[in-house]
């Protein structure tokens, strides 16, 4: 699947979203889209639960067509595969803003991926002094208090996409199966009007 040819999935119901909302689901689904069809084993052994549990959390994410079976990757047949059914999931949280069911489910989904994107920062802070130097200095890491008006912020989120989108094209060139330099990174932006 390349950035290209996956479709978002957007989450439109509160029950979508609070399936989502498991932190186990949430890093399933992230390990799926970053290496690919995985076996419910092959997926317990990296978050060490077992695969009976994962087999579940599978089922769930299935019931909302966030991944989908995939082709057997071995001889084995026995073995069920795995497989994300886009790279990108989304919804927008202001047209919720209507329905409580919706928003509530929504926040729910927003707090764990922010706990699961503090996890993973703390991960990296504890990884870096056995990181090579040329990575820790080509990362970055930094907040900007602005003032500026919804128009502004708006203009801002538009351009922020496009500058994503830009280097997920150029991250759609390095092959994982090949020692081309291209290592898995991990970006998070955040912009919004502080309470």
């Amino acid at each position: 699947m390349t950035p290209r040819d996956a479709s978002r999935t957007t989450l439109s119901s509160a029950a979508s979203m609070r399936v989502l909302a498991h932190p186990t689901r949430l890093r399933l689904l992230g390990l799926l889209r970053e290496r690919g069809p995985q076996t419910a084993a092959q997926l317990g052994d990296i978050v060490d639960e077992a695969p009976g549990t994962i087999s579940y959390h599978l089922g769930k994410l299935a019931s909302i067509a966030l991944i989908a079976p995939a082709e057997a990757q071995r001889a084995d047949h026995r073995e069920r595969w795995w497989k994300a059914t886009t790279l990108l999931t989304s919804w927008e949280p202001a047209d919720l803003l209507d329905d409580p069911d919706k928003l509530a489910a929504s926040s729910v989904l927003q707090k764990s991926i922010a706990q699961a994107y503090a996890a993973r920062f703390t991960d990296y802070i504890d990884a870096t002094p056995a990181l090579p130097r040329e990575w820790v200095t080509a990362g970055a890491s930094g907040d900007r208090s602005l003032r500026l008006t919804v128009d502004e912020l708006g203009t801002m989120r538009a351009e922020l996409e496009a500058l994503v989108e830009r280097w997920v094209d150029a991250s759609a060139a390095h092959d994982p199966a090949t020692a081309d330099g291209g290592e898995p990174v991990v970006l998070v932006y955040q912009a919004y009007r502080r309470p």
